[in-house]
Order: structure tokens, then sequence, then C-alpha cells
């Protein structure tokens, strides 16, 4: 038996590191994983107050770092990164409206035409232009040969009806 197999296991994973983290890079495929391994390993053996001795000490100790890096690959597999998350999210936040809002808002639509056909022609044009179309109104009354004046009256006399007409359907 060598003089370091007569070690604690602790003490022979401290003066062996680099001798235990070269043989397990070279097994995992991957040096990040065998210092991490390692890492649990020597955490995992300070938690138990481990100190035996035994004939084999490093075949031990990576048998048992080998273990660890499973459980550590078999839980970063589990975790999404970023861009997973993200897709996640979007996928949840669904921006099509359900079939509710959907029947709600064809609703409130319907019942906008209706009370906008109840308004003077003058008036829903006016209407359309300014707030669909976006002209200005000066614009509005331009293409209208009415004064500007003539459109803010008949945008107010619109926007009273519309106001009038969903508080008697309850809605403000």
């Amino acid at each position: 038996m060598s003089h370091k197999a007569e070690l604690p296991l602790l003490d022979y994973l401290t003066q062996c590191y680099a001798s235990l983290k070269s043989r397990l890079t070279h097994v995992l495929g991957c040096a990040d994983l065998a210092s991490d391994a390692l890492h649990d390993t020597w955490v995992r053996l300070k938690d138990k107050g481990e100190q035996r001795v035994m004939d084999s000490p490093g075949a031990y100790l990576m048998r048992v770092a080998v273990n660890i890096a499973v459980d550590i690959q078999r839980r970063q597999r589990r975790i999404l990164d970023g861009d997973e998350v993200e897709e996640l999210l979007e996928a949840l936040a669904d921006p099509e409206p359900g079939p509710a809002q959907l029947a709600e808002s064809r609703s409130e639509l319907a019942q906008l035409t209706r009370a906008m056909e109840a308004l003077p022609e003058r008036r829903r044009l006016i209407l359309v232009l300014v707030h669909w179309d976006g002209v200005p109104q000066k614009e509005v009354a331009r293409r209208l040969g009415v004064s500007l004046r003539t459109v803010e009256y008949e945008l107010k006399r619109a926007h009273d009806a519309l106001d009038a007409h969903f508080l008697a359907l309850g809605k403000p």
C-alpha cells in the first residue's frame, strides 16, 4: 500500500486533486464537470465526516465523482436555458383572443356600428375621417367645405351620441 493510500479520503482527495481531476476530465470529457463533481464529492465526504482509510481511495473517489457527475448532468437536463424559458413564455402568452373575448368584441363592434348608423351622415363621416383615417380636423374641414368650428362641433356631438348609446347599454 502506498503512503497516500493510508490517508483518510478527504486528505487523499485534497492531496491528489490534480491527478483525480485529470482522470475524471478524461472520463467525462469536460473539465468543468470534473471540477464540479470533485467539489461535490469533497463536500459530501466533509458533511459525512469521512475519515476512513481504504486500499484504493483513488478508485473509490473516482466512482463517487462519476456518480455525482451523472447526477449533475441529469439536473442540468431538467433546467431550461434562457432561450427555452423565453419560448415557453411566448407560447403561454397567447396573443390570440379566446372564443369568449371574440364574441364580446363582435358584439361591441355590432353595437358601435348600430350607434354610428344612427348618426347623421356628415357627423358619421367626420368621426370616421378623424378617428379611423387619422385625418387632421383642419383637413376634414377643408375636404368637406365647412369651418373648423363645425368639424369640432360635429365631432363633439358624435362623441356625445356614442357615449349616450353605450351608457344606455350599461357600458361606460
